[in-house]
């Protein structure tokens, strides 16, 4: 054990399968099963969804090549975070820290766990977000708040889940180890039963025209109402947001550089690690969606019931048993991801408060050598994310709809994460130039092509979304913003 390690009171307890674990864990929870009805929508034909699919994928690889370099040079925790310290300085690396707690980290804990409650609910009639134990209470500016039995069962998940990792590492790996090996043999489980069982005569792979959209029906002013743009150009503007769904199924791979400095031998297990559970995930990610296109037509993709895209396409093949197991194993799968995004995530607030830009409790850990005060504070926040609720009335009936305000944060949070990326590859161009005679066990293959495409297509999204919705990226910008006051709050504590 270093001298580090004995400071801090974490210890080296992750090996190569853990750690991968981490990664495909926290990036296979609810996405892949129901995000592809959304990108159907936005862009008309099954070639272009699986070329968002395949395009997120160059995204997630290309990053993880770079990240490796980084991981290796400082396996730290708090990973990304202190690549921005190292690269850019302490107020960066704050914003970064913080906006993960405020809603990227948080919102998408919130999120998984309220996805879990809602397919309990398929086993449960007693689950549901209209069912209340405390009844909307209006904020006001279409906002409520309530507690149904929906959110209470997704604060009954991230409490046990807290609980779970406080307990010590080899609790929480154990969780993760068995949850994750059970989610992917699920997901494997769909792309076979989709490539033996389908491709009938009705499937969208055999019936819709493959790259015109026009021909299946598709116009970008039912895709995208109010759009004001036809022909080429709005296909292409309205793939770019199609791959929204896409890059939040595969976000969260860099959780795994958060429990650097608790990864075994890291300059050989963190790359395998990103490398390998990236890799297996982009390519199960593509398959599975050539799987729901050999079982679907491609309107029944599009018009999902509530997007459930997987439980439609076993409902195809198996009838009401298919659905059940599927909703099961959506369960397994969102369960294993919530534990591997809380066990990684509290680490960031830990190295934030050891570098004093958070509560000094936070950066402690407990006798099971885990950050248990930054566990709890990010489980309550999160538990309070689920609370909240957007109220929207129906101008022709006057009936209020509610639904859960964390979806909203994220979308505004969308160009913010996009921009967090980019900034990350181009940490690894930084520090090139910056400490050129530092360490670096691995080295990023392709450099610098790889990192300059990886910046080139991640800033053409995010110039895309701040067209197509200047308002909620806007929003994302003035969400990170927020930190900046924070930033200095917490120097002047620290100078005092």
């Amino acid at each position: 054990m270093t001298d580090r390690q004995k400071q801090s009171g974490l210890v080296r307890g992750l090996g190569p399968i853990d750690a991968t674990m981490i990664v495909m864990g926290s990036m296979i929870g609810s996405g892949i099963f129901i995000t592809s009805a959304e990108s159907a929508r936005l862009i008309g034909a099954p070639g272009w969804l699986l070329l968002a699919w395949a395009v997120a994928g160059v995204l997630t690889i290309t990053g993880a090549l770079c990240c490796s370099e980084l991981a290796t040079m400082m396996p730290r925790a708090g990973g990304v975070y202190v690549f921005f310290r190292e690269a850019y300085g302490p107020a960066m690396a704050f914003l970064y820290g913080w906006t993960l707690f405020l809603v990227i980290g948080t919102g998408t804990i919130a999120a998984v766990a309220i996805a879990f409650a809602k397919f309990l609910g398929v086993f449960s009639s007693t689950v549901a977000s209209d069912k209340y134990l405390v009844g909307p209470v209006s904020l006001g500016g279409g906002y409520a708040i309530s507690l149904s039995t929906e959110q209470l069962t997704a604060i009954a998940l991230i409490a046990l889940l807290t609980w779970t990792n406080t307990r010590g590492l080899r609790l929480g790996k154990l969780v993760q180890n068995t949850f994750t090996f059970a989610k992917t043999a699920a997901l494997a489980g769909v792309v076979i039963v989709g490539l033996l069982l389908g491709w009938n005569a009705t499937s969208a792979a055999r019936t819709s025209s493959w790259w015109d959209s026009w021909a299946n029906g598709w116009s970008p002013q039912i895709a995208q109402p109010g759009f004001t743009i036809a022909g080429d150009l709005a296909l292409i503007l309205l793939f770019g947001k199609s791959m929204v769904g896409p890059l939040f199924a595969q976000t969260a791979w860099t959780n795994v550089t958060f429990v650097g400095s608790e990864v075994r031998d890291p300059a050989k297990n963190l790359v395998r690690a990103l490398l390998f559970g990236c890799g297996t995930v982009v390519i199960l990610y593509l398959l599975a969606n050539v799987a729901y296109l050999a079982l679907l037509p491609f309107s029944e993709i599009q018009q999902a019931p509530q997007n459930r895209v997987a439980v439609a396409a076993m409902k195809a093949v198996f009838g009401n048993p298919g659905a059940m197991c599927m909703a099961a194993a959506i369960m397994v799968s969102t369960f294993g991801c919530d534990n591997g995004l809380i066990l990684s995530g509290a680490r960031v607030y830990y190295a934030m408060a050891r570098d004093r830009l958070f509560f000094t409790k936070v950066g402690t850990t407990n006798q099971y050598h885990v950050p248990a005060a930054a566990l709890i504070a990010q489980g309550i926040w999160t538990a309070f994310l689920t609370l909240p609720r957007t109220a929207t009335a129906n101008a022709a009936t006057h009936q209020i709809t509610y639904g859960n305000v964390y979806t909203q944060l994220l979308e505004y949070i969308i160009s913010a994460d996009l921009i967090f990326y980019l900034l990350m590859v181009t940490a690894l161009i930084v520090l090139r130039r910056k400490a050129p005679v530092a360490e670096r066990p691995y080295r990023t293959r392709g450099y610098p092509i790889v990192p300059i495409m990886s910046i080139l297509v991640a800033g053409l999204l995010i110039v895309d979304l701040a067209f197509l919705a200047p308002a909620t990226s806007g929003m994302g910008i003035l969400i990170v913003l927020t930190g900046v006051p924070v930033y200095f709050f917490w120097r002047k504590a620290a100078a005092a």
